[in-house]
Formats: structure tokens, C-alpha cells, sequence
């Protein structure tokens, strides 16, 4: 009786520390463990936008929807601030540096001179940068990646389906609304133009800027002028102010070409969209530094062949091209087709 009850006794006990063993497997970042997978580490990330705010339906949204993901599918702590002006880009980015967030997010071009101030001035805390180069910074701060896209082949497939479209409709006139004359808005066009002329050598392009990513009736302006002048596709390259841009199309009954999103969903006259996926581009940022790989001065350079660049839905007027279109592609991402100029002459 003795020895049943040490036994007895024993087996409790063996059970009581397994299961406290087992308990001890949890930890404070959220959600349970299952199979004995390791949880990830709960870190914070914030996204700064630039002027254009969450509505433009592209660049920014694009960015804002990578930190959403981020924070549904890597439990991270996410915060976004929305610049009104340019004069909100420090102070937005040094508060998410004072809460110590593990990594910010600066959405675009024009933001890399408060980037590049207020990363010197908070060398501990780490930062990325959409469409500048890490190198490109004026002090070239140590805690900066600069995340980097290919336009100029997302805007050669636009192009090339523009000019294949243009050529059987006899249309001579295809043309592009540009926000600011800055690298990435020329990546674009000068992709966009080589990629019709590519598809259609007798086509004219047009082209001009708004100077302006926020204002919807300065480049819709633009875009009935163009129109007037014989354009029959019209690709915006200016974020909300685009959207005007292709409003003129709907309204003059001609083709659209969205940009950085899918903007199929503005109707039938959009042919198609380039694609510039930030979305990937920021989650895969916060993906990074949550892993502890975070590369400060460095580029990471999307495109065609890494799947962060591409084209969007084809609407009814281009379906008839899509296999032409995708061999385009998959030419570039083979380097069949190279050499794609970026600088609009």
C-alpha cells in the first residue's frame, strides 16, 4: 500500500511540473503558440505619410495597407501619421522616434530631407524610405533603407498595351499627367513612352505636370487639354491629383491608365493600371526588422522579375492583348527586354 501510494503519489506530481512546463511556453506578444513554433516578436512600426493623404488611392494607401497587413498577419503595433503639408514631415517622424518605434516608414521622394535629419538625430532608431536611395541622403545616415522600384517596366507593359491599343484604333495621339518632375514620376512616363513606341513606332506622346499630387482639377486640366490635342489614352502619374486626370478620360470618352494601384474599380474606360506594389514593399520592411535584419544603408530595389512591379486588371478595350502583354513581361523579368530608359528627354 505504501509503495502504491508513492507511486501514485510521483505520478501526480510528474504530472503537476509537465503542465506547468508546458504553461510556461506562452509569452506577452500576443496569440498562442501551436506545434511548438516559436511566436514573433512583438515589435511597433509607423508609416509617415507624404501630402497626398490616405485618399489618393495609390502611393499612400499602398503604404498604409502594408502596415495594415502588418499588423493582422505579423501582430505588430502599427501607427500612421498623415502629413497635411510639408512642413509636418520631421515632426511626424521624430514623435514615432521619440515613442521608439522599431521602424518608420516615410512614404515618398520628397521626404527624404526630413528623413535624413531626423535620422541623425535619432542614430538608434531605424528608418525606410519609399522611392529614395539609402546613398542618395545627404549625410547618409546608417539607420536608413532606402526601398526602391523599377517604374520605368511597370510603365513599358502600360505603354506597350497603349500602343498596341492606339494602333488598331488608329489613334495617333497617346500622352501621360505627371504630379512633380521627380525620378520616380519620370521612371514612369519615360517607361510608358518607350513601351507605345515599342508597340506602335508612329505614335505621339504628350506630356505634362501638374506640380501638384493633391489638387484632382490641376490635372484634369491638363488631361482635356492633351485630349484636345488628339490623346485617346491617358496615363496619370500624380497620385489623387491623377484621379482628375482620369476623370477627363471618362468624360471624354477616351482611355485611362491608372498608377502604383489597381484602379480598375473607376470603370471600363481604365485599359489598364502599372503597378508599383508599396504595399509589399513596406509589410516586407516591417517583416525584416521584426526578424532583426534590418539593413540600414542599403537599397531594396523592386521589379518585374522580384513581382513588385507589374500591370493591373486589362479593361474591356485590351483584353484582346492580354498574351501579348504577358509575353512583354516575361521578357523583362528575363532581361530579354532591357535597358528601359527612366529620364523623360
Amino acid at each position: 500500500m505504501r509503495t502504491s501510494f508513492r507511486f501514485t503519489l510521483f505520478a501526480l506530481l510528474a504530472a503537476l511540473v509537465l503542465g506547468v512546463a508546458a504553461c510556461g511556453g506562452d509569452d506577452d506578444s500576443g496569440g498562442g503558440s501551436s506545434g511548438g513554433t516559436s511566436q514573433k516578436k512583438s515589435i511597433k512600426a509607423g508609416v509617415v505619410t507624404d501630402i497626398g493623404g490616405l485618399n489618393d488611392r495609390s502611393f499612400n494607401f499602398l503604404a498604409n495597407k502594408g502596415l495594415e497587413d502588418a499588423k493582422s498577419k505579423l501582430r505588430v503595433d502599427g501607427r500612421v501619421l498623415i502629413s497635411k503639408s510639408n512642413g509636418d514631415y520631421v515632426p511626424n517622424l521624430s514623435t514615432l522616434a521619440q515613442q521608439q518605434y522599431d521602424l518608420t516608414v516615410a512614404v515618398g521622394f520628397l521626404m527624404a530631407d526630413a528623413v535624413n535629419t531626423v535620422a541623425g538625430k535619432f542614430p538608434n532608431d531605424n528608418f525606410a524610405i519609399i522611392d529614395f536611395s539609402a546613398a542618395g541622403l545627404k549625410d547618409k545616415p546608417k539607420n536608413v533603407q532606402g526601398l526602391l522600384f523599377k517604374e520605368q517596366e511597370a510603365g513599358y507593359l502600360a505603354g506597350y498595351l497603349a500602343g498596341l491599343w492606339a494602333k488598331d484604333n488608329q489613334a495617333k495621339v497617346i500622352s501621360t499627367v505627371g504630379g512633380q518632375k521627380i525620378p520616380p514620376v519620370d521612371h514612369y512616363i519615360a517607361g510608358y513612352q518607350a513601351g507605345a513606341k515599342a508597340a506602335y513606332p508612329a505614335i505621339k506622346t504628350l506630356n505634362g505636370y501638374s506640380q501638384d499630387f493633391v489638387d484632382q482639377a490641376k490635372c484634369k486640366e491638363i488631361a482635356l487639354n492633351q485630349i484636345a490635342q488628339g490623346s485617346k489614352v491617358v496615363f496619370q502619374v500624380a497620385g489623387q491629383c491623377g484621379l482628375g486626370a482620369l476623370d477627363a478620360a471618362k468624360e471624354k470618352k477616351v482611355q485611362g491608365i491608372g498608377v502604383d494601384a489597381d484602379q480598375s474599380y473607376l470603370g471600363p474606360h481604365i485599359l489598364t493600371s502599372a503597378l508599383k506594389k508599396v504595399d509589399v514593399a513596406v509589410f516586407q520592411a516591417i517583416k525584416n526588422a521584426q526578424a532583426g535584419k534590418f539593413a540600414g544603408g542599403t537599397d531594396v530595389i523592386a521589379s518585374v522579375k522580384s513581382g513588385g512591379i507589374g500591370i493591373g486588371k486589362i479593361g474591356p478595350a485590351g483584353t484582346k492583348y492580354a498574351d501579348q502583354i504577358k509575353k512583354v513581361q516575361d521578357d523583362i523579368a528575363s532581361g530579354k527586354i532591357s535597358n528601359i530608359p527612366d529620364t523623360v528627354k
